[in-house]
């Protein structure tokens, strides 16, 4: 599976790559375009490239089953809810080439960070601590893992235990009605229980949505876990 991408190129050499993954019914275009919003202008680094794919279009279970731009299917929109596993497998790979890409130019995994908004935010800690435990850190805005998910699973098998987990940023608004702050806090804390390290910040009267603060936040730890290289 291709996805459309938006990217951002660094301004001077490519060193590291960010992949931000949107909300769902939403598209990587769009992300950019609110991200532009919030900070008067694109984000950019020196040496990290920013990419927005674009979910595939396809049934949806929470809308009555009508095609929108989501990256897997759910059930419900419920942490209760059981893990459409199988819709998952079906992204995964798309999510794999993006990475292979980056990696065949010469970006270690562990220049790369993935992020996301909502369920974006889930997909990317399925990609951190589920797909590729070497990755130099994971946010997630707005977001939860269901109770089920493989991702605790994986976590709990992990041989491993030694080596450090990427890092986690996760925000969440305080006021989200449709993803429940108690919602993320215990998707972080269980991920925390299981060897995560990270951060877990409530943001006061905030809705199902992106602020500036917290973009200029996640600008400023994306910064520290990938310095320049450049001397």
């Amino acid at each position: 599976m291709s996805l459309i991408v938006k990217q951002i190129n660094p301004t001077c050499r490519h060193t590291a790559s960010l992949i931000f993954l949107h909300g769902s019914g939403d598209t990587g275009q769009n992300l950019w375009e609110w991200v532009r919003f919030l900070l008067g202008r694109d984000m950019t680094f020196e040496e990290v490239k920013v990419i927005y794919p674009t979910a595939p279009l396809q049934p949806y279970t929470p809308n009555d089953g009508q095609l929108s731009n989501v990256w897997f299917d759910r059930h419900s929109i419920d942490i209760n809810a059981k893990e459409n596993r199988q819709s998952l497998l079906d992204i995964y790979g798309a999510v794999q080439t993006i990475l292979k890409q980056e990696t065949s130019v010469g970006i270690p995994l562990n220049r790369i960070i993935v992020g996301g908004f909502s369920m974006g935010g889930a997909l990317a800690m399925h990609v951190g601590y589920h797909l590729h435990n070497n990755l130099a850190g994971i946010f997630a805005c707005s977001s939860f893992l269901n109770h089920d998910s493989i991702v605790y699973d994986s976590l709990k098998k992990r041989v491993n235990t030694e080596t450090d987990l990427p890092e986690l940023q996760m925000f969440h608004g305080g006021r989200d009605s449709l993803v429940p702050i108690q919602w993320g806090q215990d998707s972080f804390d269980k991920l925390k229980s299981l060897g995560v390290k990270g951060t877990f910040i409530p943001l006061k009267n905030t809705l199902h949505e992106l602020k500036k603060q917290e973009m200029l936040d996640i600008e400023e730890w994306i910064l520290h876990k990938l310095p320049n290289l450049s001397k």
